[in-house]
């Protein structure tokens, strides 16, 4: 908005041309996500509290999580709430790369919603059922690639992904799988961080980090002579995401303020299938793809601990894990929870450095 009703002024108003410039727009968007996280969290704490929407604890779990039966949960509203406000006043609502990271936050956000709504004010056990959070998200993976081969800003790079550590192949064309991979890298991330969201600070501490990460690539990928020097794609237009990024970091480090331990709030599922999905379609829209695998590895083995213990149930009959997700089994192990939590995102930073590094190597 402040770029659109400001930004023209500077011809007559020097000072207005710093509208122009995306670093200090991603700047102000991650402050003001922030600040509205910090401002309107107490008020949702208490409307929380008032309507009884409290989180149910898991029996076979850890037993020091019992105490956190009751804690409020759908916090995800301020989360998103943060996002789209911050994302509204100091993006470009023209650029159809923020267009759609910002329908598809809302779209997951609104099944997450859904979910949470079913699951705590319902008291239906199982909230929404897993079959149709797939299909919604799925859905969204297939509007979004569609959008993408139909109608591309890039049409060299429609059906395309960058490859990391590669020079010889630095750019893969998918053909006809491009779809069913967008699909998969949306709703695969969605779950990953919703699987991740099971500590206090846990998930919002990661996603602000992948967030900061991804920022840098969109950055990146959009500015021209950058890219030229580091011998990647440059996609105009995909800077913008810079913005939007830093109003996903910015809200998450206000959300932490109430979320570390021990918690006041937690995302719930409006939060962790919105983020987890919004950062999905950033790393879908810059072509990063394949490299948000390192960027959100503790995600991807959140996740991969998940399949890897069913699988072990179903047809070994045991359990490779103490307990899965994979935090949960450090806790069995003695770990305390705010050990897990802080070695987690060291790890979460180590595979974000480790990202980053790839644009230098190609």
């Amino acid at each position: 908005m402040f770029y659109h009703l400001l930004y023209p002024l500077h011809t007559t108003v020097s000072i207005f041309n710093i509208f122009r410039y995306i670093t200090f727009r991603s700047a102000y968007a991650a402050a003001t996500a922030l600040i509205l996280t910090l401002v309107c969290g107490p008020a949702l704490i208490r409307k929380l509290r008032e309507i009884k929407i409290g989180q149910a604890i898991r029996e076979d779990g850890p037993s020091s999580h019992l105490s956190k039966a009751g804690t409020p949960t759908m916090g995800g509203v301020l989360l998103v709430g943060s996002i789209i406000v911050s994302t509204l006043l100091w993006g470009n609502l023209l650029n159809r790369y923020v267009q759609m990271a910002l329908l598809s936050l809302t779209w997951l956000g609104v099944i997450g919603f859904i979910d949470d709504y079913l699951h705590m004010v319902k008291k239906q056990k199982k909230g929404l059922l897993g079959r149709y959070k797939l299909m919604a998200q799925g859905g969204l993976g297939l509007l979004i690639g569609s959008i993408l081969v139909w109608h591309p800003l890039q049409p060299e790079m429609a059906t395309s992904t960058n490859v990391p550590f590669l020079k010889a192949i630095p750019v893969f064309n998918l053909g006809l799988l491009f779809i069913p991979f967008v699909m998969l890298t949306i709703s695969g991330f969605s779950n990953a961080v919703n699987l991740s969201d099971g500590l206090d600070g846990l998930a919002s501490g990661m996603v602000a980090i992948a967030g900061t990460a991804l920022a840098g690539m969109s950055y990146l990928t959009g500015h021209e002579r950058f890219s030229k020097y580091l011998f990647i794609p440059h996609m105009p237009g995909t800077g913008e995401l810079t913005v939007f990024c830093a109003a996903v970091v910015g809200a998450s480090l206000g959300f932490l303020w109430f979320n570390c331990h021990p918690a006041e709030v937690f995302m719930g599922d409006t939060g962790s299938l919105a983020l987890g999905g919004a950062l999905g379609t950033v790393a879908v829209l810059i072509k990063r793809e394949l490299l948000f695998v390192i960027v959100g590895g503790v995600f991807v083995l959140e996740a991969l601990s998940v399949i890897i213990q069913v699988g072990a149930y179903r047809y070994l009959g045991g359990r490779v894990f103490r307990m899965a997700p994979l935090h949960h089994h450090f806790e069995l192990l003695g770990w305390p929870e705010s050990r897990v939590v802080v070695r987690f995102w060291i790890a979460a930073g180590l595979m974000a450095l480790l990202s980053l590094t790839t644009f230098k190597l190609q």
